[in-house]
């Protein structure tokens, strides 16, 4: 039987914000932005998606007079990662 997606990360974006940053310590907004591709408003809706969700921790600061925003993994967000891709490689193996 199939398990069930999680609907959150079961949408391009976000799926892709947690997956670049799984791999990092932390990630500032312009590098998600430039990474994904994404409009700066959709990036920062799903961002929010995700804090809401406890998946990721969202600093806001300033450097040099800037905004500054940086998003880090929480322990939260790597278990949904991992059970994610859990539960889609059960559906890309072939059941004999």
């Amino acid at each position: 039987m199939f398990k069930d997606l999680d609907p959150l990360l079961h949408n391009q974006l976000r799926l892709s914000i947690i997956s670049l940053l799984i791999g990092v310590e932390s990630a500032e907004f312009n590098f998600l932005l430039e990474k994904t591709g994404a409009t700066r408003g959709n990036l920062s809706v799903q961002i929010n998606k995700l804090k809401e969700a406890s998946y990721i921790d969202v600093k806001k600061g300033f450097r040099n007079n800037y905004p500054l925003t940086t998003c880090k993994i929480t322990p939260v967000g790597i278990d949904a990662f991992e059970k994610y891709v859990e539960a889609i490689s059960g559906y890309l193996r072939k059941e004999d």
